[in-house]
């Protein structure tokens, strides 16, 4: 006979699944126990949101559901902030709840909502598990359906009386490869004609683009072909930053100086592009440049997204296919090799600007020093954001983490630590506004539990400053925007964290440096100075004139 919980975990080790996340209550502690007894490390975070950004952010760095647990109710309901961040963002996770049992109802309706209906918009697949004999083929399921393409989260629910129930021998059921359907070869043949047509085909690769697979196969089409690239600010990194090829990221919709080169090109092949990401430019009437979709899944047509055509399968092979069809037959594009000069030239202003408090071009510039190639940054949501974006060049596959689907505040620190746990060897980085850090502050206290090394870069304005400045370009009056904050520094120690302050642009770095070399966990309070957004975002890009004759 074996007890339902324990069916759960097997299954759950079945998986490959080494840690879960979260904050256990009284409808898990049958699966508490039967965690004990098993290889399967419980991280106990400080609030069910944190575990869920965490195991979030395992699916997105290594294509693998990562798992977060919590109880009924108000803990099932503090995942949903990370279940919508997973389901936005398309990174495999597995949510467990708890709930009380259903075959009787000693405690009437108390702390009962419907957790699973709550769950439905926000994730690939909800369910209660009504029978502990199901538990097996359920867990096997949800791993399934979490990492098909589209990937994202998959919610079980597991009543107490359910995981406490016995039954006899239960068969765990082997995991095996997910293979993509492959686009048709007509598909694949019409995309490179319409490339070998254009005159100045330019690549666009988006959030679907950047997965861990993809890495070699989209790095090889881009370099055989020689094919000029951008990205949006989720498929940042898909292929090297460093690369010669490399004309940008779109952080903003329209108005930058990468917007120059999508308007130059008369064909964007779209790679993984996802529209549930901030439109990186917009399709309008005829006269625009013409749109190739490649993706997992076909395109979902927006007012200002709708490809002239489409290959739909594994983005791998597809791309490796037109490797094949187009490498040696595409001449050089040296307008637009010209025009990218000119865009990272227009980038690099200002990027060692010694004014205090730290500009974002200075801030940007002095992070991109301290991090190695292989560094991980992972951002909060902020203004910060959108100059990381821009300005911060990438040379390896997901070392900039960033939110640009959900964009929500209080991720950052989580990521980073769950960054740092997967990689320990490496640098990795938390930069956050003082707002979004304040709002998942106490895992400071979880990043110190576990030893992690992990530097935590919090930009201080005493404001939530991305919504101040959008009140200021709106030109509404400076209201309901700006807060105090605590000492910083006292506020890292007393956590057991290390802490310092940054007291001039110059400073920065040496900061960073000190904090990564000193070990552990260490908050760098760094003041910073936003009115560079209205200089450079509104008022020159609204007056810049073109860097090429489009005519």
């Amino acid at each position: 006979m074996m007890k339902g919980s324990d069916i759960l975990v097997r299954a759950l080790e079945n998986e490959g699944v080494e840690r879960i996340f979260g904050v256990p209550g009284e409808e898990n502690l049958d699966v508490l126990e039967s965690l004990r007894n098993s290889t399967i490390q419980l991280v106990l975070t400080r609030h069910e949101q944190a575990a869920a950004f965490m195991a979030a952010t395992y699916g997105r760095l290594t294509g693998k559901p990562g798992v977060c647990l919590a109880t009924l109710g108000p803990g099932a309901l503090n995942f949903s902030t990370g279940a919508a961040y997973a389901h936005l963002g398309a990174m495999p996770m597995i949510l467990i709840t708890g709930q009380k049992a259903i075959m009787s109802a000693k405690q009437a309706r108390f702390q009962i909502v419907d957790v699973v209906g709550s769950m439905r918009p926000l994730t690939k697949m909800t369910r209660q598990i009504v029978s502990a004999a199901s538990i097996a083929s359920t867990v096997r399921d949800a791993f399934r359906v979490a990492m098909e393409e589209r990937p994202g989260p998959v919610h079980l629910e597991l009543p107490e009386d359910v995981a406490g129930a016995h039954v006899g021998d239960v068969q765990i059921i082997p995991p095996h490869p997910l293979d993509q359907p492959i686009a048709p070869a007509t598909a694949i043949d019409r995309a490179a004609d319409m490339i070998l047509a254009a005159e100045r085909p330019l690549v666009m690769i988006g959030a679907g683009g950047n997965r861990p697979q993809l890495v070699a196969p989209l790095s090889d089409f881009i370099r055989e072909t020689g094919l000029p690239f951008f990205n949006t600010q989720m498929g940042k990194g898909a292929v090297t930053g460093g690369s010669n090829l490399y004309m940008g990221t779109a952080a903003l919709s329209e108005g930058d100086y990468v917007h120059d080169a999508i308007a130059l090109a008369d064909l964007i092949i779209a790679i993984g592009h996802d529209t549930i990401e901030k439109p990186p430019f917009l399709m309008r009437e005829a006269g625009g440049p013409k749109v190739v979709h490649i993706s997992f899944q076909s395109a979902t047509v927006e007012q200002v997204y709708h490809p002239d055509a489409e290959v739909i399968g594994d983005v791998g092979t597809t791309v490796a296919e037109l490797t094949h069809r187009l490498s040696g037959k595409l001449a050089e594009q040296r307008q637009m090799l010209d025009l990218r000069q000119k865009i990272l030239e227009r980038l690099a202003e200002r990027a060692e600007e010694s004014r205090f408090p730290v500009t974002p071009q200075r801030l940007v510039h002095d992070v991109r020093a301290v991090m190695p190639h292989d560094g991980i940054v992972c951002l909060d949501n902020g203004m910060y954001k959108i100059w990381f974006a821009r300005n911060y060049r990438t040379h390896e596959a997901n070392t900039l983490l960033l939110d640009n689907a959900l964009a929500t505040m209080g991720a950052g620190l989580p990521s980073a630590m769950m960054a740092s746990m997967i990689y320990p060897d490496r640098r990795v980085m938390a930069v956050c506004g003082d707002g979004g850090f304040m709002m998942n502050s106490q895992e400071l206290e979880t990043a110190v539990r576990l030893k992690l090394n992990l530097v935590v870069l919090v930009l201080n304005d005493g404001a939530y400053g991305m919504i101040r400045w959008k009140q200021a370009v709106d030109q509404f009056p400076d209201y309901g925007m700006t807060f105090g904050n605590p000492d910083f520094l006292k506020y890292a120690e007393a956590y057991g964290a290390k802490g310092s302050r940054v007291a001039s642009a110059e400073g920065l770095i040496p900061a960073l440096e000190a904090a990564f070399k000193g070990g552990g966990v260490h908050l760098v309070d760094c003041p910073i100075d936003y009115s560079e957004n209205t200089r450079v975002l509104v008022e020159e890009l609204r007056n810049k004139v073109p860097s090429v004759d489009l005519a």
